[in-house]
């Protein structure tokens, strides 16, 4: 019995790549306490809100603590009449630079739902001309939506439109929407859901149908993140590599390979180093720069005689570095974030007397300072407002004032606010 046991396990236990997988989805969305509440974190400064992750990860789901690279990107194009996000480039560069495709193949949380889909026992489409043709398809969808569409509205209209995350992103609906109005806290926002989220909801379940069949599909066809990574492919530190003293073409690891590669590290490879394994000659490895972070059996043809047991010891010094942050990262993102303390502590509520107090007789200068935090009053400020009327925010001392900052982009709140509009302009006429 412990036989059968032990080779169970053997056949089914997760590899190391599928642990680093799993590692940055927990690592990415560490604020687990919103898929329970429902709600996005949102932290003040200084925040990881806006620092950009390596893999793709909607800014919209609960449990994020980063932003998406991508989202960022088309965030920074469509400001860029206002300023120029350099420091989305930048990160970008760094990551191509690095890692380049390898985040793809390690580090990307809607990779691994990818692979999870394609476990499931059906028949698989193999790779082939079309399939090689149609990866083509992810630099077209890059150039329109990520950067055509986004740039086009954010030069004409000085509108911030994210193309690819408002007409494509599974990421988005999956991790965002569908993970919000899960839960019961949200209920009320079905009424706020438009064709706009019905087509891309379709778009969603076609992607993951598609990746039952197909290997990571999403990842091949249509992922602009993917694309802007595979522009790296020659330059990144990180990756599988061939040693051309032991390779003799053979050209198993290609044939192999679920993705649309044509050899091994080129645009189209991920670096998920199971080629190794099918490598007869032991030829590919893969490595940062000069050193091996994974060998095949035997090890390299540069290996020294105790090169094998560093990468043991350094593989668990890092691995035991790695848990230690991502236990760090729960403890903080849930329980110690100053500014979440600070919204529960400040839930409660106001007495009935404050409540009550009437508005004629209340003197509604304020010493307070200017600011915009608990117990500071907002500076003065004229906008104009959709029906061309005019707001004062000085003339409204007083009076209770909702603020609602929304998006122009945002077809739901745009439908809302207008018909708010359009019902404030009948009561009035």
């Amino acid at each position: 019995m412990d036989n059968v046991k032990s080779s169970w396990w053997d056949a089914h236990r997760p590899s190391k790549r599928r642990l680093i997988q799993l590692y940055c989805a927990l690592l990415y969305n560490a604020h687990v306490k919103g898929f329970l509440e429902g709600e996005i974190y949102k932290s003040k400064s200084p925040t990881t809100k806006g620092i950009c992750v390596p893999g793709f990860n909607c800014y919209s789901c609960p449990g994020a603590v980063g932003a998406c690279p991508l989202g960022s990107l088309q965030n920074a194009i469509g400001t860029s009449n206002k300023q120029i996000g350099f420091y989305v480039f930048g990160v970008l560069m760094l990551y191509g630079l690095i890692l380049g495709r390898t985040i793809c193949g390690w580090l990307c949380p809607l990779g691994l739902i990818q692979e999870l889909l394609h476990k499931l026992p059906t028949l698989k489409l193999k790779k082939n001309r079309f399939t090689r043709a149609l990866s083509w398809l992810k630099y077209i969808i890059l150039a329109v939506f990520a950067i055509g569409i986004t740039a086009w509205y954010g030069i004409a209209h000085g509108v911030a439109v994210p193309g690819f995350c408002k007409y494509i992103c599974p990421a988005g609906t999956f991790e965002g929407a569908i993970f919000l109005l899960s839960n019961p806290a949200r209920a009320g926002d079905f009424s706020m859901l438009n064709i706009l989220f019905t087509r891309k909801f379709v778009i969603m379940l076609v992607i993951g149908l598609a990746c039952v069949f197909c290997y990571r599909s999403f990842c091949r066809f249509l992922c602009p993140l993917g694309a802007i990574y595979g522009f790296f492919s020659k330059l990144a530190v990180v990756g599988v590599k061939v040693d051309a003293t032991r390779c003799n073409h053979c050209g198993a690891c290609v044939r192999s390979c679920g993705m649309d590669v044509r050899h091994v590290g080129d645009h189209e490879c991920i670096h998920c180093a199971k080629c190794m394994d099918v490598c007869n000659q032991k030829a590919i490895s893969l490595k940062a720069g000069s050193f091996t972070l994974k060998a095949p059996e035997g090890g390299c043809a540069d290996d020294k005689p105790d090169s094998e047991a560093k990468r043991k010891k350094l593989g668990k010094i890092t691995w035991g570095a790695a848990l230690a942050v991502l236990c760090a990262a729960l403890l903080y993102y849930n329980f110690l974030d100053p500014n979440i303390k600070q919204n529960a502590d400040s839930g409660t509520d106001v007495p009935a007397s404050e409540a009550a107090a009437p508005a004629a007789a209340a003197d509604w200068t304020s010493t307070a300072p200017e600011g915009h935090e608990v117990g500071q009053q907002l500076s003065d400020f004229t906008i104009t407002c959709l029906d061309g009327s005019e707001f004062h925010l000085a003339e409204q001392r007083g009076k209770p004032v909702f603020i609602n900052l929304w998006a122009t982009y945002c077809g739901p709140c745009v439908l809302r606010e207008g018909t708010a509009v359009l019902q404030r302009s009948l009561q009035s006429a």
